[in-house]
């Protein structure tokens, strides 16, 4: 997105504008000049058009520049002398979402990406007006109705849903049409010769259509997986959430060759917090998502490399070193050092026809894709801890009632007290103590549930919309090679505790994160023992890399 102050969509009073939408001085441009070079475009040529990897940042020197949505052509911005075209993706490499059009005669200091990624490291005093900039102007492109990926389906269909939601953890603009409320639906599934029984459906800023498309088809269609040649790093993390992506700015920033994997993209278990207020540093809070969105664009800066969606397949452990890998879509790498960061999932509802009902009105994440889904019915949280509070207040705010179904007698036992405080003051949130869902019941989506009290078996049938489930914790660690010891219930065994189970077989002492194969880290959700809070995994994801830097001068 690229705009000038006075054209821009948003209105003159948002706080952001002028952040997002800089000017740049002479001597500003003057200090770009060697990164790169002048062009002219003739009135009306397009400058780039969508779908474009690795978009140049373009720097007006004179004229107008008008930027367009690539699929619906709306109207987004224009630029003038002395601003800066480009987002986030420019840093990322992702393919453009918009299309680039010279409004008049237009000269420009053309500046190509990997110039743009160089002078974010290299010129901090002008790197960082482009990277607030870049970041500000997606959050602002988001917020526009009509632009970006426009996605056809029913708001009762699963893969809707994770099309939707992998395209929100990917910050992706979304336009989504609702087969069953959307009037417009049938009109564009007409011009694009679909049928009801092909979507859900994805048109690209290109024009180009995906059906059903994986989370991997859409990656690629979308140049969000970028060619990775090397095959053999410092350090490779595995997860996206805060703890490994802590672990990718500490490593990158520290000199290591960093590579990043995650299977579905940034955030993990934390990107579907709607607030967290209690993060040092965030007196007014930020989304996981926004907390996330901040970490790649940082780790990026320093050279980490980024690989999403993809799953590590199989890790061979070396005591010597050179941890063979195989991911998906690179094939085999090694790396000298390994941070385990996999997370964790909520566990599942120990309900009848479960099935039926998940991501047709229960689920797993409270964002706003979620809450669109509810409009403004009644809603059920599970759970206790800080994240099924956040989710109560966040679904709150749009919903008629929501129920906070709580299996313990005290709501303050894991639940942070400045968050319990308000849920017990909202008129909108009723919290059910000693309780739980016991039955579900809908014919081809949810339209109500029973919560059972645990102590007088008293039984209450609500009807709702969506019940969000956020409870307890299980690791993504089933596809560890049994080398990497675990507990009792999947989390990996680390320091101390790989001494005390005679797990560690060593002479020396194990690093505090480290696991049972030397060279291989855990941290996060995944580790057992291991605090769940965001600063927490921060930390642990810092930590690990110091642990490194010892263990490669052993």
């Amino acid at each position: 997105m690229a705009t000038d102050s006075s054209t821009q969509p948003q209105t003159r009073e948002d706080p952001r504008l002028a952040l997002a939408f800089p000017t740049l001085t002479s001597a500003q441009i003057e200090a770009l000049r060697p990164y790169g070079k002048e062009e002219r475009f003739a009135k009306e040529e397009v400058v780039w058009a969508p779908g474009v990897a690795n978009l140049c940042m373009y720097v007006v020197v004179s004229g107008e520049m008008k930027i367009l949505d690539g699929q619906s052509h709306k109207y987004v911005a224009s630029h003038y002398p002395g601003s800066f075209s480009g987002d986030i993706d420019v840093i990322s490499g992702r393919a453009s979402l918009v299309t680039g059009i010279a409004a008049t005669d237009l000269e420009t200091l053309t500046v190509p990406a990997d110039c743009v990624r160089s002078i974010v490291g290299e010129r901090p005093e002008i790197g960082e007006i482009i990277l607030r900039a870049f970041l500000t102007r997606r959050t602002l492109l988001q917020e526009m109705a009509g632009v970006g990926v426009l996605v056809i389906g029913s708001r009762y269909c699963a893969c809707t849903l994770r099309i939707r939601e992998f395209l929100a953890r990917n910050r992706y603009p979304v336009a989504w049409q609702d087969l069953e409320s959307d009037l417009a639906t049938n009109r564009t599934l007409q011009e694009f010769q679909v049928t009801e029984d092909e979507v859900p459906v994805v048109i690209l800023p290109s024009g180009d259509m995906l059906k059903s498309p994986t989370d991997a088809e859409l990656a690629k269609a979308l140049g969000l997986t970028r060619p990775i040649e090397a095959k053999l790093y410092d350090l490779v993390i595995v997860g996206a959430g805060p703890a490994g992506l802590a672990a990718a700015v500490y490593g990158a920033s520290e000199g290591l060759s960093t590579l990043c994997v995650d299977s579905s993209g940034p955030g993990g278990q934390a990107g579907t917090s709607s607030r967290i207020e209690n993060y040092m540093g965030f007196p007014l809070g930020l989304s996981g998502q926004d907390l996330a969105d901040r970490a790649v664009a940082q780790a990026e800066k320093f050279g980490a490399q980024m690989f999403v969606p993809s799953r590590v397949s199989t890790l061979t452990c070396n005591k010597l070193g050179g941890h063979d890998m195989t991911i998906e879509g690179l094939g085999e790498i090694t790396a000298k050092c390994v941070i385990l960061a996999p997370g964790a999932s909520y566990r599942r509802l120990e309900v009848d026809d479960l099935e039926k009902y998940e991501n047709r009105g229960v689920y797993y994440a409270a964002t706003n894709v979620e809450r669109i889904l509810c409009e403004e019915s009644a809603v059920a949280v599970v759970g206790a801890g800080n994240s099924a509070g956040q989710a109560a207040v966040f679904m709150s705010q749009n919903s008629a009632c929501v129920y906070l179904v709580v299996r313990g007698d005290d709501l303050r036992k894991s639940m942070s007290s400045y968050l319990a405080r308000r849920i017990e003051t909202s008129d909108k949130i009723r919290v059910l103590l000693n309780s739980e869902v016991c039955a579900l019941h809908g014919d081809d989506y949810l339209e109500a549930c029973t919560i059972a009290d645990r102590k007088s078996g008293k039984k209450l049938k609500e009807n709702i919309s969506g019940i969000f489930v956020m409870v307890g914790a299980v690791p993504h660690t089933d596809w560890l090679p049994e080398t990497i010891c675990r507990d009792e219930k999947g989390f990996i065994l680390t320091g101390d505790q790989l001494v005390q189970e005679g797990r560690w077989s060593q002479p020396r002492t194990p690093f505090f994160l480290e696991t049972s194969c030397p060279g291989v880290f855990a941290v996060g959700d995944a580790r057992s023992g291991s605090v769940k809070r965001v600063a927490s995994a921060v930390g642990e994801g810092s930590m690990a890399v110091a642990f490194i830097h010892q263990f490669l001068a052993l």
